[in-house]
């Protein structure tokens, strides 16, 4: 009678989801959004020492056994019978990569055979280099990093083909416990563990004695948090332009090339955590960054000082008051109706519609220039030019230059009482900038498969002109003012051509400095989540700090220039037809008409 024949199961099939590796404009990898794991890792592209570590502190009869070690099989069998239970190790690199791919990681027997079981069918099915492939690129290395490829990048910034000898250690140390062996929070017992791999490598020759005692000897700089820990808050917001591109979730792999300058993103996250650590003592808690070109891509964007801390985007999705930021629309409208730089106005109380604005100084200034008044941010100048020029018209400034959000149109919407998000302002001072095309910001400029089939390509194409001149050159003139003798003084920037404005709301709930220079505008926000109120921090203080400290480091990374004048325009209406001015008025409402301003 023959025995009953016994057949082992069929291997599962290895699931894995699609991956969207995010680049910035260099090419530097700055963040993977979609499934855990990555592709499989190419053996052959890895330094012979970087598996050889895994191998040597993980399995060193990796390359001779047939899924499992008999010998490291037994000892643990005899330790789990002592106790009762599974409890030792003992897994091969194959049968840890079977846990990996199929199974829970539940300490029981009846777990053990199963795996054992898988390892058998991974080896029948996969070379010793494909299973060393594929167990690189699920294992955890601790700090949110699966894979060996986003463990270098997270721990020395730099690809795995790239690690020393003793990085890769290093990195092997942690197979043991990611927590334990943490580089960044255990450095001690990472050492210790790491010398361990390195006599490994050593007695699997690996590595030679020498070649120990050289890696024993480095220090490698290991990051504290990612180098594009900040980019996390771009990399969502072109996330989900991306899938809206692709129509959802990838079905394959993706590469996308992004238009962030990542050491530009550095310098945005180190100068706005030092703005906040800075006035925190006044109640600063948040700081906000974005930075385009004279076309909207977006070079630097930051939606927070911390995200890792909290992942809301408060560049593109928190809408705060602009404050004074805002007045540049009103003077636009003004200049686009004949009056100029030079035109004079009265600085004293005002009341209009019941309502009467206050500057932030408690004495009034008389008489002076349309250029003063907004180098010092007056209030009540504005006030009144807004309401004689017309609030629709001023909103609808605000909307040809890119403001989407909500525009009301009280008596005090000329001291920027509307919400808007940081985005948005960018999007909107860029007209200023780049000699008054409209821009709408994006972060795209190429989504591709690994293989290289391009999917998606930006296609370029100029703004529509929305600022003619004078008028365009009239209102950069004066917010030059505003850096060189007005509230932005903080902004300056020796030998540069910088023009901005701040922006400080009631109660110091919200701080802004919007600025530009040829070839590169910039806006900065600082407040608080729960829009408390901060203490004295104005827009000339913190924020204008912050953009300085920002622009002086992305300034010689970017291409600027001075700010471009623009194209010539049509002439300026007459000053009579001033909005609200009766026909053949010589004056409107305290306002000198050009021809007679000093």
């Amino acid at each position: 009678m023959l025995a009953p024949s016994f057949s082992i199961p069929s291997l599962p099939p290895i699931h894995r989801d699609a991956q969207i590796t995010y680049l910035d404009r260099s090419g530097a990898v700055i963040g993977v959004r979609g499934g855990r794991y990555g592709p499989p890792v190419d053996i052959a592209r890895l330094p012979p020492y970087v598996p050889a570590a895994f191998v040597a502190i993980e399995d060193k009869r990796f390359y001779e056994h047939p899924g499992f070690d008999v010998a490291g099989m037994a000892r643990a069998l005899i330790a789990d019978l002592g106790q009762g239970r599974a409890a030792q190790g003992a897994s091969t690199i194959t049968q840890q990569l079977a846990r990996n791919l199929f199974l829970s990681s539940d300490r029981t027997l009846e777990r053990k055979g199963e795996e054992l079981i898988y390892a058998v069918e991974l080896e029948q099915k996969y070379s010793k280099q494909q299973i060393l492939g594929l167990y690189l690129c699920r294992v955890y290395f601790g700090e949110g990093a699966y894979g060996i490829e986003a463990a270098a990048h997270r721990y020395f910034n730099k690809s795995a083909a790239k690690l020393t000898v003793r990085e890769a250690a290093m990195l092997a140390a942690l197979m043991k416990s990611p927590t334990d062996y943490d580089p960044i929070t255990q450095p001690e017992r990472s050492a210790e563990r790491t010398g361990l791999v390195l006599d490994a490598m050593v007695d699997t020759h690996a590595i030679t004695p020498a070649q120990r005692a050289r890696a024993a000897a480095q220090t490698p700089k290991v990051y504290k948090s990612a180098v594009a820990s900040g980019a996390q808050y771009f990399v969502d917001w072109v996330d989900g332009a991306t899938r809206r591109q692709i129509g959802g979730a990838p079905k394959e792999d993706l590469v996308v090339d992004t238009t962030l300058d990542l050491p530009a993103e550095a310098a945005a996250q180190e100068t706005a955590a030092a703005a906040v650590h800075r006035f925190a003592g006044q109640g600063a808690s948040q700081a906000v960054l974005v930075s385009l070109d004279p076309d909207g891509r977006v070079r630097a964007f930051l939606g927070g000082v911390d995200y890792d801390a909290s992942q809301y985007d408060r560049a593109a999705e928190s809408h705060r008051q602009a404050g004074s930021s805002w007045k540049p629309f009103v003077y636009l409208a003004a200049m686009e109706a004949g009056l100029t730089p030079d035109t004079t106005a009265v600085d004293e109380p005002v009341t209009i519609d019941g309502w009467s604005p206050h500057d932030f100084e408690p004495t009034f200034l008389g008489q002076i220039t349309l250029q003063t008044a907004l180098a010092q941010s007056v209030n009540t100048v504005a006030a009144k030019i807004a309401d004689q020029v017309g609030r629709p018209v001023v909103a609808a400034d605000a909307r040809r230059l890119g403001v989407s959000s909500t525009i009301n149109t009280d008596p005090a919407m000329a001291l920027g009482t509307s919400q808007v998000t940081p985005l948005e302002m960018a999007q909107a001072y860029d007209a200023f900038a780049n000699g008054g095309r409209r821009v709408q910001a994006y972060g795209i400029e190429r989504i591709r498969t690994a293989a290289g089939r391009v999917v998606y390509r930006k296609t370029a194409a100029p703004g529509a002109q929305v600022i003619q001149n004078p008028a365009l050159g009239e209102l950069d003139r004066m917010l030059r003012a505003v850096v060189a003798s007005g509230t932005g003084a903080k902004a300056a920037i020796p030998g540069r051509d910088i023009a901005g404005k701040t922006g400080t709301t009631s109660d110091y709930r919200d701080a802004w400095f919007d600025g530009f220079t040829g070839g590169l505008t910039t806006v900065v926000w600082m407040g608080r989540d729960d829009n408390s109120p901060m203490r004295g921090i104005t827009g000339g203080t913190g924020p204008a700090e912050f953009w300085h400290a920002y622009m002086v480091r992305a300034i010689p990374r970017l291409a600027t220039g001075p700010i471009p004048p623009g194209p010539p325009g049509p002439a300026a209406p007459p000053p009579n037809a001033f909005p609200g001015a009766p026909p053949g008025s010589p004056t409107t409402g305290g306002f000198s008409p050009p021809a007679q301003a000093n």
